[in-house]
């Protein structure tokens, strides 16, 4: 299998990269999480690099590009820890483009590839532990319009964006509706997570929506599995830049008089970081090549990628703080804020215990050396 990426792939990663290191620096990321933890500005420019559109169809405005593509960007904002959420708009015009109704499509998938306007994912529950067909929110017809009740959790810059994505219950079967956060019966209350982004709570009281599908459970299982791709992605440009940085100070930082680069023992545990990036790596790539495999494939390629990138995740950070020591876990060093957000990406989408479950609830009876 060929595994080198096209030259318009390569120009995107370069696209996105200079980006990262000319107008996301440590600086600029400090002062948005001071201000909030979110800056529509550096989401317009993100939008004027077209990333915003990626998913979109250039019928309404996009670049129509795929999982590679997406792959690649993920990876070049994982390095800068950029707070804004494209993986969001990324599940949420895939979404809207593969299930809604073209009326719904027409109104917002153009504004959303523009950048003027976010529409997020709005599916965690309190108590559903990560089960996407545990959902309390409720979903009731009169007269041919929709209204939501329910109230969901950790929904990324919930208080900012324009429009939400919602599971609900209607009638018995799990649909997904969109909602407007200016509908009568929306009130949210932000907040900043450990990461330094935003997020808030999202209460809907009889809220104003719009049917995206009935087949909700499918739906949103292929937006689930969208975003552990992408946050897979995500993780391995986090997890090369910890071990970039980790490698830089020990060559830098001296102990008897001589690099602690030059000490055997941490050399070994380098090598072990490098070896986990390189796992994650591979099956970053996979759950990028199984986007659209059948439903069944897609969601235990998705749980395998998953448990591996959280595995690897857990290590290297670990480690990263391990080899510099104290000031690891300063708020003033940069790699203390790449430790937690390998921590947070490690929760995202279900944990690692999670994907392990999931992967033994989907392992065939043909799996094992033996079959």
């Amino acid at each position: 299998m060929d595994f080198d990426f096209s030259d318009d792939q390569e120009q995107l990663r370069d696209a996105v990269r200079k980006w990262v290191d000319k107008g996301y620096d440590f600086e600029r990321r400090r002062a948005i999480v001071a201000a909030g933890g979110f800056d529509r500005d550096a989401y317009t420019e993100l939008a004027e690099l077209g990333l915003t559109g990626l998913y979109v169809s250039e019928d309404h405005g996009g670049m129509g590009m795929g999982p590679t593509e997406a792959m690649v960007t993920m990876e070049e904002l994982g390095r800068g820890i950029v707070l804004e959420p494209l993986t969001q708009t990324l599940i949420s015009s895939a979404t809207l483009q593969t299930h809604a109704p073209t009326a719904l499509q027409a109104a917002w998938l153009p504004r959303m590839a523009a950048g003027e306007a976010i529409v997020v994912l709005a599916h965690q529950e309190r108590a559903a532990r990560y089960q996407l067909n545990r959902c309390t929110a409720v979903a009731t017809e009169s007269d041919g319009a929709w209204t939501v009740s329910g109230t969901k959790s950790v929904v990324a810059v919930g208080d900012q964006a324009d429009a939400f994505i919602v599971p609900a219950m209607a009638q018995g079967t799990l649909a997904l509706f969109l909602v407007k956060r200016s509908a009568s019966g929306v009130s949210t209350q932000g907040y900043l997570t450990q990461d330094g982004s935003r997020a808030a709570e999202v209460v809907l009281g009889q809220a104003s929506a719009q049917l995206i599908t009935v087949h909700g459970l499918a739906a949103l299982e292929e937006a689930v599995d969208i975003g552990i791709a992408c946050s897979c992605a995500e993780a391995v440009g986090v997890m090369d830049k910890t071990l970039a940085i980790t490698v830089d100070y020990m060559n830098t930082r001296k102990q008897f008089g001589v690099a602690i680069a030059s000490f055997q023992a941490l050399r070994h545990r380098v090598a072990d970081m490098k070896m986990q990036l390189e796992l994650g790596r591979s099956m970053s790539y996979y759950a990028s090549l199984k986007l659209h495999a059948p439903a069944e494939e897609r969601r235990r390629a998705m749980a395998r990628a998953k448990y591996q990138l959280g595995t690897s995740m857990r290590f290297i950070g670990q480690q990263a703080v391990q080899l510099h020591g104290g000031i690891a876990v300063t708020d003033e060093y940069i790699v203390s804020h790449y430790f937690k957000k390998l921590t947070q990406l490690d929760m995202t989408f279900g944990d690692t215990l999670h994907q392990l479950g999931e992967v033994s609830a989907r392992m065939q009876e043909t799996a094992g050396v033996f079959a």
